[in-house]
C-alpha cells in the first residue's frame, strides 16, 4: 500500500499542480539573506549548537552551518533560526 502511495503522489503533483511540499511531505525552507532560516515540515531536532543545526526529515537530514545561532521559535514541525548562515546541506540517510 505504501509503495502505491509513493508512486501516486508525484503523479498528483505533476498533473493537478498540487504543492509538492504538502503532497510529498517535503520540508519547506525559507531563507532571508544570511540572517534567518524558517523551516516547516521537519520531523525533529537532531543537533543544535551555536554553529550547527541538524533536523530530521522524511528523506534524511538538513544541516545548517554558520555562527552565532539562536533558536527564535521551535514548534513540533516548524523552526526559526537566526544567526550568520554560511551553508545549507541535504544529507541522505
Amino acid at each position: 500500500m505504501k509503495k502505491l502511495q509513493q508512486r501516486i503522489r508525484p503523479w498528483l503533483v505533476k498533473y493537478f499542480a498540487l504543492p509538492s511540499d504538502v503532497i510529498l511531505e517535503l520540508p519547506r525552507i525559507t531563507i532571508i539573506g544570511q540572517l534567518h532560516v524558517y523551516i516547516e515540515n521537519h520531523q525533529g531536532l537532531e543537533t543544535y549548537s551555536d554553529t550547527e543545526l541538524r533536523l530530521k526529515t522524511n528523506k534524511g537530514f538538513i544541516q545548517i552551518l554558520g555562527s552565532s545561532f539562536v533558536l527564535k521559535m521551535m514548534l513540533p514541525e516548524e523552526i526559526l533560526l537566526e544567526g550568520t548562515i554560511t551553508e545549507v546541506k541535504f544529507i541522505s540517510e
